[in-house]
C-alpha cells in the first residue's frame, strides 16, 4: 500500500486498484499536491468539519460516486449533498472490501462552513494488512495510548503544526504513546501560524522512541 501526501492533513490510501482519501483539503490549500478535479477516490474519510479537512469532499463524491464516512452530524450535512454516506460516532467501525474505519477520539472543536457543530475524531484504519492511523486535528492527551493498545499501528499520520493543534514538541510524547512503526507528519507549514520544523521533530521522536519518521513533501509517498 502506499500513502501519498496530499499536502497540509490530506492523503490518499492506494493499492492501485482501491483509494481512500483523507481530508481533502486541496482548493484553496497553497502545499496542495494535485487538484480536486484530478482525485480518483473508491473511499473518503472526514476527521471533522473544519475546511481545511472537509475541503472538497463534497466535489469529489460526486464526481467520482465514493462513499464518505463521517461523524454523524457531519454525515448528516453531507448526506444532504445527495452523497452516499457513513455516520458512525465515537467507537463506532465501517466496513468496506477494502478494510474498515473506527473513529476514535481527538481533543478539537469543529464547526462546517455552513454551520454544523461536530465532534472531531481520528480515523483508525485497516486498509489489508496495514493499520494507519490519521489522528485528525488534536492536542496531547493521554488517552491516545488506547488506541494502539489492541491494534498495533503501522503508519501514524500526525499534525505537529501547533497553534490550531499540537505542536512538535507535544507530537513527541503523542508518538512515544501511540508506539507506531513509522510517524508521518503533516498539518504544519501550510499558513505561517502553523510554520514548524519537521527535520527537528524528526529527530526528536527517534531519539526517545522506537518509531521510524518519514517526512514527506507534498505528492511524495512513502510504501507501507
Amino acid at each position: 500500500m502506499e500513502v501519498r501526501f496530499l499536502g497540509h492533513a490530506a492523503f490518499a490510501l492506494s493499492d492501485g486498484d482501491t483509494t481512500v482519501v483523507i481530508d481533502p483539503f486541496l482548493t484553496g490549500n497553497p502545499k496542495a499536491a494535485i487538484a480536486a478535479a484530478d482525485v480518483a477516490a473508491t473511499t473518503i474519510l472526514v476527521s471533522h468539519g473544519h475546511a481545511d479537512h472537509i475541503g472538497d469532499a463534497v466535489g469529489i463524491a460526486k464526481r467520482t460516486g465514493s462513499t464518505v464516512v463521517a461523524i454523524t452530524e457531519l454525515a448528516g450535512e453531507l448526506g444532504e449533498e445527495g452523497l452516499d454516506v457513513r455516520d458512525p460516532n465515537l467507537g463506532g467501525t465501517v466496513r468496506f472490501d477494502w478494510g474498515w474505519v473506527k473513529l476514535v477520539p481527538a481533543w478539537h472543536t469543529s464547526t462546517t462552513p455552513k454551520g454544523t457543530v461536530n465532534t472531531p475524531a481520528g480515523l483508525l484504519i485497516n486498509f489489508g494488512d496495514t493499520i494507519v492511523y490519521h489522528l485528525g486535528d488534536t492536542c496531547l492527551f493521554s488517552d491516545l495510548q488506547l488506541v494502539g493498545k489492541r491494534t498495533p499501528i503501522d503508519v501514524a499520520l500526525m499534525c505537529i503544526g501547533g497553534h490550531y493543534t499540537m505542536d512538535r514538541l507535544d507530537a513527541v510524547d503523542a508518538a512515544g504513546l501511540i508506539g507506531a512503526k513509522t510517524v508521518i507528519p503533516c498539518h504544519y507549514n501550510t499558513f505561517p501560524p502553523i510554520e514548524t520544523d519537521a527535520q527537528a521533530f524528526k529527530s526528536d521522536v527517534e531519539s526517545a522512541t522506537g518509531s521510524n519518521v518519514v517526512v514527506l513533501e507534498p505528492s511524495e509517498t512513502h510504501s507501507a
